[in-house]
């Protein structure tokens, strides 16, 4: 028997179409922390075509903990709330697929079908609020994985946490690509007049097509539009993040998805390049090979025309937007789209002064 070349072994790896239907990865690689590899293969008697597609299985995970911190300089918060692990919008670039390897999972499929929830959030939050030696200040979520994701109409747990800091009067920043946020403006509302919110959709792309491919499960970029519509109507400070810009694919795109939030409300902008690290830059050249084997060689030429030829620069202050001509054209693009279009004009500073710590069941009442 002929040897396999290493394509085809790599080709054998991959996961049926129909097995992962709807799914945006590939493939299903082993963790990088697993001592043994796991493969699914051929033996002859079509033992691949009794395998079962990929289905969501959600599982209960009690935190411990449910305020992160981090001192990143890159990114405008230092701590946040993230109510579920693993996605199943499935897109392609999320750079949280390689956390989901530390449970033991892959960053492939598994991420996006291994779900965990954390389904006593909102009693941790209180109980962390509620620690006289805690101090206001912005509390993001969806900074890894999506707080809106599908199931979140079931669950709820952004909510509960919502719910929490309203009652706390407490600021919080949302990130999410999905029009669910809108369900939650009875109390984003209050909360927006106070100065205690403000949210941030990601839109993509506006090609729907390609959105499909790039986001299988996640909303539409015309529904994402409508959320900002729905959000600024109702006095949400709404940003709208151009994230991640694709070298090759989307960046055609900045102006007119800019434009396109502008006129639904959006004030403020931002932007990230796409990232390739870790697992991920296995995962989303597979893709690329798959959805758009015409434009690959170019894509991935562009990407790590911004890291000095590598896929990936972990440097604070380059990770995000790299550097370069094309990262200085995309950047000075995007600084003339905003100043046309009057955007970032304005900085929403929310508000801490308003706190108020909850008192947990049994515990002393403050004097003063």
């Amino acid at each position: 028997m002929k040897p396999l070349t290493g394509r085809e072994k790599h080709d054998a790896k991959m996961v049926g179409a129909e097995r992962r239907r709807g799914r945006g990865a590939r493939s299903n690689h082993t963790g990088r922390f697993e001592s043994q590899v796991r493969e699914d293969f051929d033996d002859g008697w079509e033992g691949l075509g009794e395998l079962e597609a990929f289905k969501t299985d959600v599982r209960v995970e009690p935190a411990r903990s449910i305020i992160t911190t981090n001192d990143s300089p890159d990114i405008g918060f230092d701590q946040s709330i993230n109510p579920y692990r693993g996605c199943e919008h499935g897109c392609i670039y999320c750079y949280a697929r390689p956390s989901h390897c530390y449970l033991g999972h892959s960053a492939g499929l598994d991420f996006e079908t291994k779900l965990y929830a954390k389904t006593n959030a909102a009693e941790l939050l209180t109980r962390e609020l509620a620690n006289p030696r805690y101090q206001p200040k912005l509390i993001a979520l969806g900074t890894n994985t999506d707080p809106y994701q599908p199931i979140e109409r079931e669950h709820r747990i952004t909510r509960s946490i919502l719910e929490v800091l309203a009652r706390a009067r407490h600021p919080v920043g949302l990130v999410t690509k999905s029009a669910l946020v809108v369900r939650d403006l009875d109390i984003l509302a209050p909360m927006a007049k106070l100065g205690l919110v403000k949210v941030a959709l990601s839109v993509t792309t506006l090609d729907r097509g390609i959105a499909r491919k790039m986001e299988p499960r996640a909303t539409t970029p015309a529904k994402r539009l409508g959320a900002i519509r729905a959000l600024s109507e109702a006095g949400v400070p709404t940003t709208v993040m151009v994230a991640p810009i694709v070298p090759g694919l989307n960046d055609s795109e900045i102006e007119s998805i800019l434009e396109a939030a502008h006129e639904a409300g959006a004030r403020q902008a931002g932007y990230v390049m796409l990232r390739l690290p870790l697992e991920i830059k296995t995962l989303f050249r597979e893709w690329l090979a798959s959805e758009f084997p015409d434009r690959a060689r170019r894509v991935i030429s562009l990407v790590q025309s911004l890291h000095g030829g590598r896929d990936y620069e972990a440097e604070f202050g380059l990770r995000q937007r790299g550097r370069g001509p094309f990262a200085q054209h995309v950047a000075a693009r995007f600084r003339l789209a905003l100043k046309r279009l009057g955007m970032n004009e304005r900085n929403y500073e929310l508000r801490t002064d308003l706190f108020q710590r909850p008192q947990l069941p049994g515990s002393q009442l403050s004097l003063f």
